[in-house]
């Protein structure tokens, strides 16, 4: 026995191990069920709309119905032992997408990082989003590197602009779905 933090006597586990992989079981019982349970929903949202009476006219919307049978169906892929193995990392990392330059390496320098971190967004009620960004616009306009636009140096040093609610923000996005 051992005692937790609030200093009540926890019984020692001596089959860990054991017990690690019960928890890791009921772990992906309820995650193949609450995806079970999401597909039903779903299917069943794509039939009420199919069938509402707010819905464009019965040619349309039959029309529709094979759409949506066959997105249902791509949305049913069978589950393997990779998809319980794998990490759930996220894919992307940034909502802003990387566009493809000319240029084989794009370097900036510690000062130029330094005076845009300098000049933080935060989305407070007192700061002005268009001083803001006309300041970050300027700053970026001292950089040209060959091969390079604009704007993708602009897209490529924004998200280091922003702190706190405005990160957040940024980040609300899906992955990689800014590009201008």
């Amino acid at each position: 026995m051992h005692r937790s933090p609030t200093g009540n006597l926890v019984p020692l586990d001596l089959e860990i191990e054991a017990t690690l992989r019960r928890n890791k079981v009921k772990r992906r019982r309820k995650l193949l069920q609450d995806r079970t349970v999401a597909s039903i929903l779903e299917e069943e949202t794509h039939f009420f709309y199919s069938l509402s009476p707010n819905s464009p006219s019965s040619r349309e919307s039959a029309t529709q119905l094979p759409k949506t049978a066959s997105m249902a169906d791509e949305q049913h892929h069978k589950i393997t032992l990779e998809d319980y193995s794998s990490s759930s990392v996220p894919q992307f990392f940034t909502s802003i997408a990387r566009l493809e330059v000319q240029a084989h390496n794009i370097n900036y320098s510690y000062s130029l990082i330094h005076l845009i971190q300098g000049n933080l967004f935060q989305g407070l009620p007192n700061e002005d989003p268009y001083a803001q960004l006309a300041m970050f616009i300027e700053i970026c306009n001292t950089v040209k590197i060959a091969g390079v636009l604009d704007e993708v140096i602009r897209l490529s040093l924004f998200s280091l602009s922003l702190a706190g609610e405005a990160k957040r923000w940024l980040h609300s996005f899906k992955g990689n779905s800014l590009k201008t």
